[in-house]
């Protein structure tokens, strides 16, 4: 690696060893000092830092290994481990309500990604369109300090005609590829070589372009989550989350067990908590319609002491006592805010805030959680897969869905200007084959 990235890398990964609880500070002074920064000296630097132990005043547990994470799970709620009983009607329209929803979610917040709260509602009162109700409408002319490009974006209203490709949507994609092709047995060998045989190396980012790298480098995981890795808690695995819950259905243990085997490829700690926390929550939403109940039921998967598990539970706490959700914004800004905003941690409080607020309400939950702000593809295509698996297809509002025209574009030749119904038509034969194996399993 050339000096540029190494540096970058370093400064970084000080940042995250200190978020894990780490006492930074010589290395952090050693390399501001250091005044020959060669190659070899950085990568001792890094050497130094990955050897670092958290102080023994961390107040957070927050292991790696599943089974230590299994452990470290607090005790309750009851979790649901049966499927509901649907039809296969039923079943599709739920399914497809997952796809539709994460697709128009995504699709909402993608204009405005990396947008702080404050732009976001300067836009919408510019264009008379605050609060958010509908996909963000054009101002033209663009008004001075918004990009340019919004008025002819493809994600805004009157120039919508389908989802375009993002990489929220090729995961949830590649995953129902590694289902079909492996069987919910898969291994994480197999979704590295799922990634390098069809995901393009530039359309991954931070930690999975990273974890990308060390693949073709022959790094085995979970190494190649951690190896020269400072964005492996960044929301990354989150945004792969769904469709482990979605051929999961009322069984959020088995929906986390497969999203650790993806988590792990690319990230560690809460970076993998973020992705079996979603899973687990989109597995529950099957079975019951009490936001509070999915949130505690994916609460459940995860460490009682980690990082992501105390944000989770401030979170519901500050949407009891405030009514207005802006309240509590301000209230994960202040605690939650040093985060980088594309962590896992501000993110899923922000995915949080839509759902607790929204109650239910498909539309009310998408747009908290994009006016919200930080990464806004990302949080509002969880809350919309989220609200979709719990009200279906059929109770989506005809505004959100029509525009889409039931087609989404993707980086992946087999899945270019595909039917959103075709993908949910295939999740549907492979959550049958999981759910079939899984009762198999327990006779």
């Amino acid at each position: 690696m050339g000096v540029d990235v190494l540096e970058s890398i370093l400064r970084a990964e000080i940042e995250q060893r200190r978020q894990e609880g780490c006492d930074v500070e010589e290395i952090e002074e050693r390399f501001l000092n250091l005044k020959n920064r060669t190659p070899e000296a950085l990568e001792a630097l890094l050497q130094d830092l990955s050897s670092i132990e958290p102080s023994s005043g961390f107040p957070y547990i927050e292991p790696l290994k599943l089974e230590d994470i299994k452990a470290s799970r607090p005790i309750g709620p009851e979790r649901i481990q049966s499927p509901p009983r649907l039809s296969d009607e039923e079943l599709y329209d739920r399914l497809y309500g997952g796809w539709l929803g994460r697709c128009i979610g995504c699709l909402l917040g993608k204009p405005v990604e990396g947008w702080s709260r404050e732009k976001i509602e300067g836009y919408l009162r510019l264009a008379d369109a605050y609060p958010l109700s509908n996909y963000f409408p054009a101002i033209k002319p663009v008004p001075v300090g918004y990009p340019p490009k919004m008025a002819d974006s493809p994600c805004v209203l009157g120039n919508i005609d389908s989802m375009p490709r993002d990489d929220d949507i090729d995961y949830t994609m590649l995953g129902l590829l590694i289902l079909e092709t492996y069987g919910p047995s898969f291994r994480t060998e197999d979704v590295g070589e799922e990634w390098l045989s069809n995901l393009p190396y530039k359309k991954v980012y931070t930690a999975e372009r990273v974890a990308y790298r060390n693949l073709i480098n022959a790094i085995k995981p979970p190494e190649t989550g951690v190896y020269r890795n400072p964005y492996r808690e960044w929301i990354g695995a989150q945004i792969r989350a769904d469709i482990w819950g979605y051929v999961a259905p009322g069984q959020p243990e088995l929906a986390a067990d497969l999203a650790y085997k993806d988590a792990v490829l690319s990230h560690a700690k809460n970076g993998v908590y973020g992705e079996m926390f979603t899973s687990a929550m989109i597995s529950a939403a099957f079975t019951t319609k009490d936001i509070e109940e999915i949130v505690a039921i994916g609460l459940s998967m995860i460490p009682a002491r980690c990082r992501l598990a105390e944000a989770v539970r401030d979170v519901v706490e500050w949407s009891r006592r405030y009514k207005d959700w802006r309240d509590a914004w301000n209230l994960i800004m202040e605690k939650y805010g040093h985060y980088h905003p594309v962590h896992v941690i501000n993110n899923a409080a922000l995915v949080l805030l839509g759902l607790l607020y929204g109650k239910g309400d498909f539309e009310r939950t998408i747009t908290i959680s994009v006016m919200g702000g930080l990464d806004t593809d990302c949080n509002g295509a969880t809350a919309g897969s989220i609200l979709g698996i719990l009200v279906g297809a059929r109770g989506l509002p005809s505004k959100w869905t029509v525009p889409l025209r039931d087609t989404v574009h993707s980086a992946m030749a087999r899945f270019e200007n595909i039917r959103i119904s075709e993908l949910a038509r295939r999740t549907l034969v492979v959550t049958k084959k999981v759910m079939e194996e899984k009762a198999g399993s327990m006779v």
